[in-house]
């Protein structure tokens, strides 16, 4: 193993659904399936191009009728749990892909198929089709999955409906008038599972950028209802509240006025790509009464046409008492990732609290 997520899609990985495999299809072939996996460009492929090719290897032995196979994809869970084999492995997203791929133009047999694999394995991407093609209808499912005894069903209902969920394809309806995915989250916002709320605050931060006074206005609406409730909002509110969004600050008792930032200061004004950005900075409360004090840092990234893209950091949010003077001192990494390309030059930091930027300096980034 390399460490790599595609290199879960092992020979091992195949040894052991071939096993199970040869247990629920009759006149199924070990060595044709394996043949058919470990083709030429096999150890080219990224873990989602290996998700689908092992759907389409496994279509090619599943009977013609979809009904069956429907069923032989439960069985086939029943005997992999028998084998011993856990819930929630990234490995088995290739049975919802085939739902996805194969099942898109049989409504009912892939819902019931979606509801029993979700279980097994979760099932928000393969959804997405399905919203797109059946818009309403499938959006009507999803409300009564949101009902549904198993706390995996529930959360599919929230996941899966939701606007911009990463990696996935967005649902461009949901994006432009989210009021069908109310319904399911005024079922989810006391759900008992901890999973569950949190899918529910993901799905609310999503609708949260196209459409922020949907998200403030359920904030009122929900306030005080339960602690869970309470801690759904906030969580669901986390971009408005980063971009410094007026009413949700308001709605939070976060005000700026009188709260003062001194002594801010950059201890690394020269930053070498691989090291550490190193900053301190001192809160003051000046108020005579006790404020609630959100602190936060945002990074200006210089970009490659030289303009700034800006990120919002949390540092803390808490009780300050009246003249009560803090000393924060927190470092950035410039270490490579892949998810962020660094370009030597001028960067900017700014000190921000609740949603107000207090303070901004200058730095420079330098190549290694």
């Amino acid at each position: 193993m390399t460490g790599l997520l595609k290199d879960l899609y092992s020979p091992a990985f195949y040894r052991n659904i071939s096993d199970a495999l040869s247990e629920v299809l009759p006149s199924f072939s070990k060595q044709k399936f394996l043949e058919q996996i470990f083709t030429g460009d096999f150890s080219r492929k990224e873990l989602k191009a290996r998700m689908r090719h092992t759907s389409k290897v496994l279509h090619g032995f599943m009977p013609a009728n979809y009904k069956k196979t429907v069923e032989i994809i439960k069985n086939l869970i029943y005997r992999l749990k028998k084998m011993g084999i856990g819930e929630d492995g990234l490995t088995y997203m290739f049975l919802p892909d085939y739902i996805e791929v194969y099942g898109i133009d049989h409504f009912d047999d892939s819902i019931k198929a979606l509801e029993s694999i979700t279980q097994f394995v979760s099932c928000e991407f393969a959804v997405r089709p399905f919203l797109l093609m059946y818009g309403s209808k499938m959006m009507g499912q999803m409300q009564l999955w949101s009902k549904h005894e198993n706390y995996k069903v529930r959360r599919l209902s929230s996941e899966g409906s939701r606007p911009r969920l990463p990696w996935a394809v967005a649902i461009p309806a949901l994006k432009k008038d989210p009021s069908s995915i109310l319904p399911i989250m005024e079922n989810l916002k006391n759900d008992p599972s901890e999973w569950v709320r949190r899918s529910v605050a993901n799905n609310l931060n999503d609708i949260a950028k196209d459409h922020p006074d949907f998200v403030i206005g359920l904030a009122r609406k929900w306030k005080g209802i339960s602690k869970e409730t309470d801690a759904i909002v906030k969580h669901g509110s986390r971009t408005l509240l980063k971009k410094g969004h007026v009413e949700i600050l308001s709605h939070y008792g976060l005000k700026s006025k009188n709260i003062h930032v001194s002594v801010f200061r950059i201890d690394t004004p020269s930053v070498k790509i691989g090291d550490y950005l190193v900053f301190s900075f001192r809160v003051t409360n000046q108020d005579r009464k006790k404020q609630t004090v959100r602190l936060e840092y945002g990074l200006y990234y210089k970009k490659a046409n030289y303009q700034f893209t800006r990120k919002v950091f949390k540092i803390s949010e808490k009780i300050y008492e009246p003249e009560a003077r803090i000393d924060v001192q927190r470092k950035q990494s410039f270490k490579k990732i892949t998810t962020r390309t660094f370009y030597p030059g001028k960067h900017k930091l700014a000190i921000i609290v609740n949603g107000e930027e207090k303070d901004v300096r200058t730095f420079i980034v330098k190549a290694l």
